[in-house]
Order: structure tokens, then C-alpha cells, then sequence
């Protein structure tokens, strides 16, 4: 049985449209050259240090490995309320103001959907992180 299938379409052409970073032809052009520094994408040049791993080797053992609160968990919430309080004098609620990601691609990407309509006008700066204007497009706005 045969079927003219692509992997590709099954992409939406939203997707397909979005053309490819240039840093990743720069990790494509750098991959596997000894003694280059990477400047890029947050990756430190050190090994996370051994009480994280410790910490996570705990949670794993003690079967801390569920879902959580989709906001993320109330004490760490909590936590980075009162860090932002004293640190910065800003109060925010962490029942309702404070929400965690895996990260800043997560957090965009919530953000970004979260307030654009679709044909939204969306002002953003360059030089930028590489996800802003997909970002955008992806949320159905249009990136200016």
C-alpha cells in the first residue's frame, strides 16, 4: 500500500510560512567546532550545580513527579510574590496574578495568545528574540 502522504503536510501553512531562524543556521554552521563559546539561547557553560540536581533526584524518589496547578505550584507562587515584594516593592497575588512556565518560549507564546485578536497590529522591536514576530503570527496577529 502506498500513500503520497508527507510528513510536511500535515503542517499548517500558518507554520510553513514562518521562516527559519538565522541563529539556527549559526548552531548548524557551529555544530561540533572545538573551542567556540556559544552566546546564544541561554545555555550556560557550566553544569547545573549539584544541590538542583540533588533537589530534583529527592522529588523524583519521593514520587513528586504529578501534575500540578496549571498556574504552578501555590508555594512557589507565594515564594516569587514575596521575592518581587521585597526585592522590587511591587505586590502581586499569587492566587491570581502569578502564573509559572517551563520557560520564556511558554510564557510568550500564553502571553502572545492571550491578548491578540485575530489581525491584531503588534509593534515589536529588532534586534529581538527570534520568537517574537512567529510568536505573534502564530497567535494570529500581525507583526510590525
Amino acid at each position: 500500500m502506498s500513500s503520497d502522504f508527507k510528513p510536511g503536510d500535515a503542517v499548517a501553512q500558518q507554520v510553513q510560512r514562518i521562516p527559519r531562524s538565522g541563529i539556527r543556521e549559526f548552531f548548524d554552521l557551529v555544530q561540533g567546532r572545538p573551542n567556540i563559546i556559544s552566546l546564544g539561547v541561554g545555555e550556560p557553560d557550566f553544569v547545573t550545580p549539584w544541590h538542583i540536581r540533588e533537589s530534583a533526584i529527592y522529588a523524583l524518589e519521593r514520587g513528586h513527579t504529578s501534575y500540578t496547578s496549571n498556574l504552578g505550584l501555590p508555594k512557589l507562587r507565594a515564594a516569587i510574590s514575596g521575592y518581587v515584594a521585597g526585592g522590587f516593592g511591587v505586590s502581586y497575588d499569587p492566587e491570581t496574578q502569578i502564573l509559572v512556565s517551563v520557560g520564556v518560549s511558554e510564557a510568550l507564546d500564553i502571553a502572545l495568545r492571550a491578548i491578540i485578536d485575530p489581525g491584531d497590529e503588534i509593534i515589536y522591536h529588532e534586534p529581538c528574540y527570534v520568537s517574537y514576530a512567529p510568536g505573534i503570527a502564530l497567535a494570529h496577529g500581525v507583526p510590525v
